[in-house]
């Protein structure tokens, strides 16, 4: 298994993973916990009770006693047999209850220690993610660990009770017994081990079969899978995945079928054994039939109890090991340092400035950025240029903290951004990404996201609909602004008529994305990564004329490969390779002849190529008329 952060020692592992999940019960319902250990304690007495009351009972009517202890003996058998019988059922309620408020409490935990992960590095680790997997699928840990574990010490105060039986009737057998069960026990920890490792094993193979699978179920997949005739494709190799990860299930399986059978005929050979010299015994007057009974009794006991206490132990194991996977998740630290003491995030009064960043996704990648140095002064709106790969990306993630700079700094006004709180920072700024969310929830909560403080403010929420252009579209859907923009789910509202959900374009989208990123208003810092990319030209016209009403004398970070977009910003930079080449206005920037230039020009020529089109096109017909 690859190491990852907070994963204890090998040794340490299935207690730390036993530790957290016995805490995890025990916070979501103690008094279930109890009550399942009485249970235990309770299921644990019982079969040995019947054994030595049976013992009792025979012996009883072969010596024709007296009807009063036989009466006992029977009432005695019959109530241990009805707590035989009905404990199974109450435990089965009892660890479902149990299952179900651990599970919620580890859900929880899980998805808050992702939560609070502070940038993007580990979403971009595919053995983290091999791992988030494991963990997802490890919810019901806690409750299968503590009801496993309660399992085990009930078989392990059977055994105890049916190897004394045993012992009062034949210490060698009782010895046999037990080291027959030796190997059991060494063959099905290596059992559990090599099906833990298994699976982690194919995790990977696992999240590309539910990628393909994806694929061929998700709504917004199945014009291309359709049109480009891919859905054979994509199944075949979702198969070819399923296989994988059964070939691997299927090995582990045909090893466990030899060891198990090859054990159970051991377990078999010695409870015949024993059973020819409890019979012989008693021929020759050594053992009563009620001892020949007790002793049956006692053997099928102690290796009904072994095998239970042994399949238990080794499946805890097995569950120990794949839950500390969970475990590594919950406690391991932030992918990013957080400083002890962070320093309070000030509004914004000079500016922030690159020095010399240098930063590459991981170790083995070529620099996205190489050596940048450059500032974005207060309330004026820089803007960043360049060709796809040249870093403009990159750089925003910096300014957002989701990465650290590998050699470098960015400062907010003068401070390291590693010196402040990041979800501080991130209060004091507001984004349009160009692979921004389309959520399946209602308009109004679409727009609402920008500030989930003000959610439920609807004044607000149509204001920022207004200013991004997109009020009157939304304000005309079956319900307004409590519309679900989904036709995957549907609201309680919607039940009776599950017909109103409704799909934007993906224009309505961006400039409700826009809308979004209205909703924080006042924020220090704005950043528009290609916010117009999927709109026509008058919708871009007026988001672009509403974006730059609304960065009036703010902080903006504007990215666009239409640059006629951005040639009114106070500066343009432009990178290449990772590094800054060019800065100034449009202006200075098209009198130098460089690379803006360049690529404003050919951007210009093409759309004059277009008007000299449509002018040739229209001369052409009314020359036909």
């Amino acid at each position: 298994m690859p190491p990852d952060a907070g994963t204890a020692a090998p040794d340490a592992a299935p207690r730390a993973a036993a530790a957290l999940a016995v805490r995890i019960a025990w916070l979501a319902s103690p008094r279930t916990v109890l009550l399942l250990a009485a249970a235990a304690l309770v299921g644990a007495a019982a079969p040995v009770a019947v054994t030595w009351l049976t013992r009792g009972v025979i012996d009883q009517i072969v010596a024709g006693g007296a009807i009063g202890p036989l009466v006992t003996l029977a009432t005695g058998l019959a109530l241990a047999g009805v707590a035989t019988a009905t404990l199974p059922q109450l435990d089965q309620f009892l660890q479902a209850e149990l299952n179900r408020g651990a599970s919620l409490v580890a859900i929880d935990r899980l998805h808050g220690s992702v939560g609070r992960l502070t940038g993007m590095v580990r979403f971009e680790q595919p053995a983290f993610l091999d791992r988030l997997q494991v963990a997802v699928m490890s919810e019901q840990g806690p409750a299968e660990i503590v009801a496993g574990g309660l399992g085990a010490a009930r078989s392990m105060l059977a055994l105890a009770g049916f190897l004394v039986s045993l012992v009062l009737i034949s210490p060698v057998m009782a010895i046999v017994v037990v080291v027959a069960a030796i190997p059991v026990l060494f063959a099905e920890l290596a059992l559990s081990r090599r099906r833990a490792c298994m699976t982690f094993t194919i995790s990977p193979v696992e999240r590309r079969e539910l990628f393909y699978r994806d694929l061929l179920l998700r709504a917004n997949a199945a014009k291309e899978t359709r049109l480009f005739g891919i859905a054979g494709f994509l199944q075949r190799r979702m198969l070819t995945e399923r296989r994988k990860a059964d070939r691997a299930r299927r090995a582990v399986d045909r090893r466990e079928l030899f060891v198990q059978g090859g054990l159970a005929l051991l377990g078999a050979v010695v409870a015949g054994g024993g059973l020819v010299w409890a019979v012989r015994a008693s021929r020759q007057g050594e053992l009563s039939i009620g001892d020949v009974a007790l002793f049956i009794g006692a053997t099928a006991g102690v290796q009904s109890a072994l095998a239970t206490a042994i399949g238990q132990f080794t499946l805890l194991h097995q569950k120990f090991l794949i839950f500390d996977h969970f475990r590594a998740v919950v406690t391991g630290p932030t992918d990013l340092p957080i400083a002890a003491h962070p320093r309070p995030v000030p509004p914004l009064r000079e500016g922030i400035e690159l020095r010399d960043v240098w930063f590459r996704y991981t170790p083995d990648a070529p620099w996205a950025l190489r050596g940048v140095t450059l500032t974005i002064p207060v309330g004026r709106a820089t803007a960043l240029v360049g060709r796809n790969g040249s870093g403009k990306s990159t750089l925003i993630k910096l300014l957002c903290r989701f990465y650290d700079p590998e050699r470098g700094a960015v400062y907010w006004d003068g401070i390291d951004l590693r010196q402040l709180d990041p979800a501080s920072l991130r209060k004091r700024v507001t984004a349009v990404f160009q692979d921004f969310v389309e959520y399946d929830l209602t308009a109004a909560e679409n727009i609402g996201l920008g500030d989930v403080t003000a959610i439920d403010d609807d004044d607000r929420i149509r204001t920022a609909a207004q200013q991004a252009g997109i009020d009157d579209e939304l304000a005309g859907l079956p319900a307004g602004y409590q519309t679900l923009l989904s036709r995957i789910f549907m609201t309680e509202a919607d039940r009776e008529d599950p017909t109103t959900g409704v799909v934007l374009s993906g224009g309505q989208w961006q400039r409700l994305a826009v809308a979004r990123a209205f909703m924080r208003d006042g924020r220090d810092l704005m950043i528009l990564d290609e916010p117009s990319s999927g709109l026509d030209a008058e919708a871009e016209y007026r988001i672009h004329a509403g974006l730059q009403r609304h960065r009036a004398g703010r902080t903006s970070v504007l990215i666009s490969h239409r640059l006629g977009s951005i040639r009114n910003a106070d500066a343009i930079v432009v990178l290449d390779d990772g590094a800054v080449v060019e800065e100034g206005t449009h202006a200075d920037l098209m009198n130098a002849g460089g690379t803006y230039a360049h690529l404003f020009t050919l951007q210009a020529t093409g759309y004059l190529d277009d008007q000299v089109d449509q002018f040739d096109n229209r001369a052409t017909a009314e020359a036909a008329s």
